[in-house]
């Protein structure tokens, strides 16, 4: 296998709401998202920043620490999650991306599936949507990504984050995901979100087992036929924790093993908690593989 077999080069820009311009070069260098999740029951960091103060200076140290995106989100998707009301959604992460959007020089991802929550996040200053949902769950989700002028990021999921991992089941999951989302593009493009804004993300660890998440890490550049960046979220999950017999907090290394596979093997941005470290890691194997070329 040839190193980042399937890695091909992206570039988007946009402006958000407020004018302001970013542009994300994919491709030639992995993208670190720094995920900042604003809720009590996340399954690592859940309440780890229960103040506003927290929360920014978080966000401000993942960029220092070169994340090139901060994703807010404001309701657990871990296994068994209950939806919380959009309002209660809002509370969470506002006063914070208010706050951020005064302040990073860098995109802010907004990681939710309810139109309300991403229209007034986008009017706020955030320009990504990052939704689990792949437009599946709200249906007024649909013209909110296509007015908006930002990436978006669908992700596969088989259910609910309230069932998904209830015995999920695949005959084939690499060929399953790659359906699932020529069917998702087409219907996004039909609703007038173009292609080239779309990233895509197979959705380590939602409606997986243990070996199908691993199948996703060593068929990824498969997923590269869909024309389409990748994203992947695997820091701390419960497939690392199968392997090493860990929990969460001490799954530090482990998760560095995974991302380098995701980097191997094609993925564009990795969304982790722990930026410095993994922003090292990418570092270096973005470098061999400069050599390499």
């Amino acid at each position: 296998m040839e190193f980042r077999s399937g890695r091909y080069p992206f570039s988007f820009e946009w402006s958000n709401r407020w004018g302001r311009s970013f542009s994300l070069t994919l491709g030639p260098k992995t993208v670190i998202m720094g995920a900042l999740n604003l809720t009590p029951d996340s399954f690592f960091d859940g309440g780890f920043y229960p103040t506003v103060d927290e929360a920014v200076n978080r966000a401000l140290a993942m960029e220092e620490a070169g994340a090139g995106i901060i994703d807010l989100g404001g309701e657990s998707t871990r296994p068994g999650a209950v939806s919380v009301p959009e309002e209660e959604e809002l509370q969470r992460i506002m006063p914070v991306l208010e706050r951020l959007v005064e302040r990073l020089t860098i995109p802010i991802s907004i990681d939710t599936y309810k139109a309300g929550v991403a229209r007034r996040a986008l009017g706020a200053g955030a320009s990504i949507i990052n939704d689990i949902s792949a437009l599946r769950f709200d249906p007024g989700l649909v013209s909110v990504v296509a007015e908006s002028m930002g990436p978006y990021v669908m992700m596969h999921m088989k259910g609910t984050p309230g069932t998904m991992q209830n015995a999920p089941a695949y005959r084939d999951v690499m060929a399953e995901i790659k359906e699932f989302f020529r069917e998702r593009l087409h219907r996004a493009e039909e609703e007038g979100i173009t292609l080239e804004r779309i990233i895509i993300d197979p959705g380590i660890g939602f409606g997986k087992t243990l070996e199908h998440n691993l199948t996703i890490l060593a068929g990824l550049a498969s997923l590269a036929e869909l024309g389409r960046p990748i994203l992947l979220g695997p820091s701390r999950k419960s497939f690392i924790g199968a392997i090493l017999d860990k929990p969460p907090a001490d799954r530090l290394w482990g998760t560095a093993g995974a991302v380098a596979a995701c980097i191997a093997h094609g993925a564009h941005i990795i969304r982790v908690h722990d930026v410095e470290v993994m922003k090292d890691l990418s570092t270096v194997m973005d470098r061999v593989d400069q050599v390499g070329r």
